[in-house]
C-alpha cells in the first residue's frame, strides 16, 4: 500500500465514511487499544488508541493482514489474498504507520476508506495489527569463565493486538437464525452450544443471551459474537454464568442481539428445551 501524505490522508478524512466502533479495548502484553472493531460505512474517518501501559517506552508498528473466520469462531491467516482483501487493504488507509509510546501515553491512529470508482457494493474487511517492536539488547561481553564453544541464543515475546476494520458499500442487509441449542461441557464445566446462521451481504456482530423464565440476568452471556461474510453458520459455547445456580435444564429464550453505535436490536429469538 503506498503511503499518503498528510494533505492525501486530510483529504480522505473528508470523504463520506463514518467510523462506528465497538466500546470495549483490548490489550495483550503492556499495549491496549481501542476500539477492538472499527466498521466505516458512510461519514468521515476514524480514529484508534493506542496506550502504553507499561513502565517503559515501547515502539508499534502498524500493518494490516487478511484472516478468515472458522465455523468454531477462530481466525486463521488467509495465504492467497482473494480479490475483495486487495480491494480492502487499497482502500484502507493509516497513519502512522509506526509510533513509539512514552509510558501511560495514548497515541491516536487515524483510520480513512477511499474506495475507487465503480467498486461493487459490499462488505470489504482487513485486520490491523498493532504489533511491539522488541529493543535492540547489547550483547553482553564474554566472561574468561565462559565456555566459547556453542551457539547461545536469547529469545524475546513479540506482543501484538488485531482488530477488523470493515468498510461496507451499498444498502447491505442480513438475517440470522438460530438452531441446534443444547447443553454441553466446556472446560468441564456447564455450557450451553447452539448455532448461529447467516445470511445475507453484510456480517452479524453483537451478544447471544440465554433466558430462563423466572431469573432475571441472563443464565449464559457471551459479547462480540461475530459471523462475518465467508461463514454463512457458526458454532458458539457458551458457559454458564458463574451467578446462575440453578438447573439450566429445561426451556430457555436465546436472543442473539446485534450491537452498534446506533442501539441494540434482537436479530434472532429461538425457544428451546435444555436436556
Amino acid at each position: 500500500m503506498k503511503s499518503l501524505s498528510r494533505k492525501a490522508f486530510a483529504a480522505a478524512v473528508a470523504a463520506p465514511f463514518l467510523g462506528l466502533s465497538a466500546a470495549a479495548e483490548a490489550g495483550v502484553g503492556d499495549l491496549l487499544v481501542a476500539p477492538t472493531r472499527i466498521v466505516l460505512d458512510g461519514g468521515r474517518g476514524t480514529e484508534v488508541i493506542l496506550n502504553n501501559i507499561g513502565d517503559e517506552p515501547a515502539t508499534y508498528r502498524i500493518s494490516v493482514e487478511f484472516r478468515r473466520m472458522k465455523e468454531d469462531g477462530s481466525l486463521e491467516d488467509v495465504e492467497i489474498p482473494s480479490a475483495g482483501d486487495k480491494a480492502a487493504e487499497d482502500m484502507i488507509i493509516y497513519a502512522p504507520r509506526k509510533v513509539t509510546l512514552p509510558p501511560r501515553e495514548p497515541q491516536a491512529i487515524r483510520i480513512a476508506a477511499r474506495p475507487p470508482k465503480g467498486l461493487p457494493d459490499g462488505e470489504y474487511r482487513v485486520h490491523m495489527l498493532f504489533r511491539a517492536i522488541p529493543p535492540a539488547n547489547a550483547v553482553a561481553p564474554q566472561t574468561k569463565d565462559e565456555d566459547v564453544k556453542g551457539v547461545r541464543f536469547q529469545l524475546t515475546p513479540v506482543y501484538g493486538v488485531t482488530i477488523p476494520v470493515i468498510v461496507r458499500l451499498g444498502n447491505l442487509q442480513a438475517k440470522a437464525a438460530i438452531s441446534d441449542v443444547r447443553l454441553e461441557k466446556k472446560d468441564g464445566a456447564n455450557a450451553i452450544s447452539l448455532q448461529l446462521d447467516r445470511t445475507g451481504s453484510r456480517s452479524t456482530y453483537g451478544e447471544v443471551r440465554v433466558l430462563k423464565a423466572g431469573v432475571k440476568e441472563p443464565i449464559a452471556l457471551q459479547r462480540g459474537v461475530a459471523v462475518y461474510t465467508e461463514l454463512n453458520k457458526r458454532r458458539v459455547t457458551i458457559p454458564l454464568s458463574e451467578t446462575f445456580k440453578g438447573q439450566a435444564e429445561g426451556p430457555v429464550t436465546v436472543e442473539y442481539v446485534e450491537t452498534s453505535d446506533k442501539g441494540n436490536e434482537v436479530i434472532a429469538q429461538a425457544q428451546a428445551v435444555l436436556r
